[in-house]
């Protein structure tokens, strides 16, 4: 069974987090939840993992992640989910393809590449832009859609093969939160599948 290590921050409100976790209870993902990190005590996530009795800690900035989940929790797959903290070359290394994040823009297969929205229109990569600055950034440039992308971490800065992506259109009206309470959703969702995905090799 596929065996996770989720990484968390106070970044987020770890709606991630719970979206896994409820497709593992709901039998939907095969696949357990080895041990959910967080870099701060006061992230929201680790008020789920308490209520659904899994195991966390929040690391010191000296831990050595990278031999923890190798050889403590023995994990098949990372998920960041709103992780702050940059990734060591070391852990892409030792977890090469393994290592799953989402981005809130559209990253393109290609380094010069575009990711064409549903209706044609280019996409916004978003590169190097945090969440809230990434919805405002899709409105300041009046995009006709915006849109996540799931992909596995790279050496290269918000790069890494492409697993799945999503789109949500944007509204005449749409505020930072009005917009990403939908894309929000979408982004749970594919998180799950693209988990369901990888875990049928695991059975």
């Amino acid at each position: 069974m596929l065996k996770l290590a989720i990484l968390i921050s106070n970044a987020g409100s770890g709606t991630n987090l719970q979206a896994i976790i409820d497709a593992i209870e709901s039998k939907k993902l095969k696949a357990t939840i080895s041990v959910v990190i967080s870099s701060d005590e006061n992230a929201l996530g680790l008020e789920r993992t308490k209520k659904h009795y899994l195991p966390s800690l929040v690391a010191d900035k000296k831990e050595d992640l990278t031999r923890l989940l190798k050889k403590k929790y023995q994990v098949d797959y990372i998920v960041l989910a709103g992780w702050k903290r940059i990734i060591p070359d070391i852990m892409i290394d030792t977890f090469s393809n393994r290592i799953l994040n989402l981005h809130p823009g559209l990253i393109p297969d290609s380094m010069g590449g575009k990711v064409k929205n549903p209706d044609g229109t280019n996409g916004q990569w978003n590169r190097g832009k945090l969440t809230d600055q990434a919805i405002q950034n899709f409105l300041n440039n009046h995009a006709t859609y915006a849109g996540s992308t799931i992909h596995f971490l790279s050496k290269e800065f918000d790069f890494g093969p492409i697993l799945r992506r999503c789109f949500e259109k944007i509204n005449k009206n749409d505020t930072v939160d009005t917009l990403y309470s939908r894309l929000k959703k979408k982004e749970n969702q594919i998180y799950v599948e693209t988990l369901i995905q990888l875990s049928q090799s695991y059975l």
